[in-house]
């Protein structure tokens, strides 16, 4: 008999879940290894990633009752950061210098 009081349900839910199904939260330290290499890398499993991750961002910010800017900011964030990095090697030449 299990003793309530003493009872942690997310030990037990953690112990009945593969590895493979758990989320990166989720997983220890150890097992990361491990669950890296049980992840699907073909091109649909790297398509149906992107996807999932769309879905869930949209869900989240911008298919809502209530909508606001947050949305919209954090993907204009994400874009301009984005170009700052891919451009970072041209911008670094062009410092206005005091010694040349």
């Amino acid at each position: 008999m299990i003793d309530i009081t003493r009872y942690d349900s997310s030990v037990v839910f953690a112990a009945l879940v593969p590895l493979k199904d758990k989320k990166l939260l989720e997983v220890k330290l150890g097992e990361l290894p491990s669950w890296i290499l049980m992840q699907d890398f073909s091109p649909s499993g790297i398509l149906g990633a992107f996807q999932r991750g769309y879905y869930r961002y949209y869900n989240k910010y911008i298919n809502v009752r209530k909508g606001s800017i947050s949305g919209i900011t954090m993907v204009l964030a994400c874009y301009v950061l984005f170009n700052y990095c891919i451009s970072y090697k041209h911008l670094k030449h062009e410092r206005h210098r005091k010694y040349h």
